[in-house]
């Protein structure tokens, strides 16, 4: 690595602390990920390693919640995952392992309470259902999906009377609804898998 690519390096880590302060936190998660993706594509570790610092600063906790009849699962890249990817592509780069392992050392500072998560494994075709999840009117409300592996994902939420409130059916392996209750109230998930495979995957919500 040159010491230009070096200084960059450092500029962009330094830099993604502000990024992540967005008020729609799981967008950033979301983020993260396509960062992560494109990283892998062109075997780029500081794009991975950009994404590892951007999804360690979320402060993700976990929860125990589970679908009606779910499974448990492995769940979705975390940060640390990504850190390894980030050293693979780094090897015999000195200065970049070295980028890499002080942001494996950093404690995640100033999040007393972030998003919960809980990990999942959906069979192919299937859909898991989450009822009763509550969210608080005048609050942003935030779900998303991510599929440890590519398999296609989409999400759909109501509220309780069954009206659709939000949903993303795109062909990908995350989805994301964000939308503001008119009240504090109970709200329905459901993940489906449209892949013929199972999948493992993270549920995160604000």
């Amino acid at each position: 690595m040159t010491r230009f690519t070096a200084l960059t390096a450092a500029l962009i880590l330094s830099a993604l602390p502000a990024l992540a302060a967005d008020p729609a936190p799981l967008k950033q998660a979301e983020a993260s990920r396509v960062i992560y993706d494109a990283g892998v594509a062109t075997r780029d570790p500081l794009l991975v390693l950009a994404a590892a610092k951007m999804r360690r600063g979320l402060g993700l906790s976990p929860t125990d919640r589970m679908a009606e009849d779910g499974t448990a699962g492995d769940g979705a890249l975390d940060a640390d995952a990504m850190l390894a990817t980030a050293r693979d592509l780094a090897t015999g780069d000195d200065m970049m392992l070295g980028l890499i392992d002080d942001v494996a050392s950093e404690n995640t500072k100033g999040v007393v309470s972030g998003p919960v998560y809980n990990n999942a494994r959906i069979g192919g075709g299937k859909t898991d259902t989450y009822r009763a999840v509550p969210f608080e009117g005048g609050t942003y409300a935030e779900i998303y999906v991510e599929a440890k592996g590519s398999n296609d994902l989409n999400l759909k939420v109501t509220d309780d009377q069954g009206r659709l409130v939000c949903s993303d059916t795109d062909s990908s392996a995350i989805a994301y609804c964000g939308w503001s209750p008119r009240s504090t109230g109970d709200f329905t998930i459901a993940v489906q898998n449209a892949s013929g495979s199972s999948a493992d995957y993270a549920l995160i919500t604000n």
